[in-house]
C-alpha cells in the first residue's frame, strides 16, 4: 500500500470499479449482445457489482424484470460467463479481466419481507401507540 492511500481510498476504488463493470454488463445485456435467447427475451437489471481486492473476481447481483424465470436467466448468464467477460474486459481498463460470478439479488426479497412486517396488525398497533391488551 502506498503511503498517501488510505483503506477508504481502496474501497473508493474498488467501487469505482464496481460500478464501471456494473454498467458494461447493463449495456452488453440491454443491447441484447449475447445470443442467448433466455437473456434475449428477459429484461435483466445488474443490480451491484462487489470487486474483490485485487480486482480479479467480481460478484455480479442480478435481479430478472418481475423476478420471473431467476434460475434460467442466472443458468444463461453463466453459461455465457466466458463471452461476458471478455466484452467487459474490453470495455473497462484494467490490468486483468475479471473473473465474474453471477448470484440472485436477495435485497428486493428482504425488503418486501422487512415491509410486510411493518405492515402487520402487530407492529402498526405498536406504532401508533394503542395498547392491545384493552378490552
Amino acid at each position: 500500500m502506498r503511503h498517501n492511500e488510505t483503506s477508504e481510498g481502496r474501497s473508493v476504488r474498488l467501487l469505482r470499479v464496481g460500478e464501471q463493470v456494473r454498467h458494461a454488463l447493463s449495456d452488453i445485456l440491454m443491447r441484447g449482445d449475447v445470443h442467448d435467447d433466455v437473456l434475449a427475451s428477459t429484461h435483466v437489471s445488474v443490480t451491484e457489482v462487489r470487486m474483490s481486492p485485487d480486482l480479479r473476481h467480481a460478484t455480479v447481483f442480478v435481479k430478472p424484470l418481475l423476478g420471473k424465470d431467476e434460475d434460467k436467466v442466472l443458468k444463461a448468464l453463466r453459461t455465457n460467463t466466458a463471452y461476458l467477460q471478455s466484452e467487459v474486459a474490453k470495455r473497462v481498463n484494467m490490468k486483468y479481466a475479471a473473473r465474474l460470478k453471477f448470484l440472485a439479488d436477495e435485497s428486493f426479497d428482504e425488503g418486501s419481507h422487512i415491509d410486510s412486517l411493518l405492515r402487520s396488525p402487530t407492529v402498526a398497533r405498536d406504532l401508533t401507540g394503542e395498547d392491545g391488551d384493552e378490552e
